[in-house]
């Protein structure tokens, strides 16, 4: 990594970003770049305090800062930059930590120091707040530039109708998209009422899927919540759920999701047929995993109402999850058999699982495969299942290797609970055969047995 290495008789430059410019120090420092400020920042004619070196770090954390501003020891920017005898620079508390620890080295040369002096680096530190600065105020401009911008949009929404109003949201979408400021300036300026006033029973899908597109990225308070779960813009977010593009189903999933947190009472919203098939659209759309990820949050927070569980039972929603099981990472995975968990609880449900071909062989396969509590949601649904129906479950268990995975989980440091509940459905998978068979069946070792 290169580093700033204090030399006479020569000049030093650096790149310092911005499109391959280097920077002559003497040159900078003479031309007033560097130094020369007085304590002052000039902004837009104004003289204002100087600014705090590590508070523009912290605005500027995601930015690419250039490598000789980098502590080759913590491998952040320096705010206080020293130089050893060595020639090399670190960042003050980084090497005198280093020096705590015993070390009388240079942690880059590993060369011993004949010096244990350290020399502020001023000329870098220069050169390092100057970059900052410059970065800073640029940033500042652009979200002074972005809130204008913002107005600008909300005011034409007010006015105009038809593709006007299309394009004006979509532009809106792109900035609150990528700029932290412009979703504040909307949410401060009235911005979610009027977007959501755009929503309605005769609302465009193309309207719908731009309003909802920025509505997904807004810090929403309780009243713009409260606006949203009127019933004809509930009913407006999922017909565009299933009529839109991918973005825009799991903006749709989003949202309702979003609007649905802490909702206890106002489930009922949500007990839509047409919302239950569209989720289930996009559970199965493997091309997509992001919107399979999206629908299942969703749908997880659904079943989790014991009176919308029969709804989703209903519409054959347990074999077709039980069937995406294999196709699933393991973040899907869990919601999946969080969602199978809470619909066995149901007579309707256990029933549906077990006539389900796949349940059993699909279940016992992510047994110790991928998580404690994916495993603890499985022993559920086959519990579920096979206490339903021991006869004609347990053989089936069995055939597909459940046995051998129920030991495993007695075996394992698993938590006490899952291991009784594993012992609880080894002994009813057992009862069907003899004790020499269903060794036999367990494909165990002499010393297992």
């Amino acid at each position: 990594m290169p580093m700033y290495v204090p030399s006479r008789g020569r000049v030093e430059e650096f790149d310092v970003g911005g499109g391959g410019q280097v920077l002559d120090l003497e040159t900078a420092v003479k031309d007033g770049i560097l130094g020369g400020g007085g304590g002052v920042v000039v902004h837009g004619g104004a003289i204002e305090k100087k600014l705090s070196l590590r508070k523009m770090m912290e605005e500027l954390d995601s930015i690419e800062v250039p490598s000789v501003f980098i502590c080759p020891i913590s491998l952040e920017p320096m705010q206080d930059p020293v130089t050893l005898c060595t020639g090399q620079t670190y960042e003050r508390s980084n090497i005198l930590k280093w020096f705590s620890l015993g070390h009388f080295t240079c942690p880059t040369t590993m060369q011993e120091l004949w010096d244990d002096s350290i020399t502020p680096n001023s000329t870098l530190h220069q050169l390092i707040y100057s970059w900052f600065s410059q970065k800073y105020l640029a940033m500042k401009k652009r979200s002074e530039d972005v809130q204008g911008r913002v107005l600008e949009i909300l005011e034409t929404l007010k006015k105009v109708k038809g593709e006007a109003r299309v394009q004006a949201l979509k532009e809106l979408r792109q900035v609150v998209t990528a700029h932290d400021s412009a979703k504040k300036t909307v949410t401060d300026n009235s911005g979610v009422s009027l977007i959501t006033s755009l929503l309605g029973p005769f609302t465009k899908h193309v309207v719908a899927s731009e309003a909802i597109g920025i509505l997904v990225h807004l810090d929403l308070n309780s009243d713009g919540k409260a606006n949203l779960m009127q019933p004809n813009k509930i009913s407006l977010m999922v017909d565009t759920l299933n009529e839109g593009s991918i973005d825009t189903k799991i903006n749709c999933t989003k949202l309702l999701e979003l609007l649905m947190e802490g909702k206890d009472s106002e489930y009922e919203v949500l007990s839509s047929l047409s919302l239950f098939v569209g989720l289930l659209r996009i559970i199965k759309d493997k091309r997509h995993p992001n919107g399979v990820l999206s629908g299942l949050r969703l749908l997880k927070l659904i079943s989790s109402h014991e009176s919308l569980r029969n709804s989703i039972v209903g519409i054959g929603a347990i074999p077709q999850l039980v069937e995406v099981l294999p196709n699933l990472n393991a973040e899907c995975l869990e919601l999946a058999l969080v969602i199978l968990e809470a619909l066995s609880t149901l007579p309707e449900g256990a029933l549906a699982l077990m006539d389900c071909r796949s349940t059993i062989p699909n279940v016992v396969k992510l047994l110790m495969k991928v998580s404690e509590s994916c495993t603890q949601f499985a022993l559920s649904i086959l519990w579920a299942v096979c206490k339903l129906a021991p006869e004609k479950c347990s053989s089936v268990a069995v055939e597909a290797g459940l046995a051998a995975k129920l030991l495993l989980v007695i075996q394992s440091g698993c938590n006490p609970v899952l291991k009784q509940r594993s012992a609880e459905l080894l002994k009813l998978c057992s009862l069907n055969y003899s004790e020499t068979i269903f060794i036999s069946k367990c494909k165990l070792t002499k010393t297992m047995q």
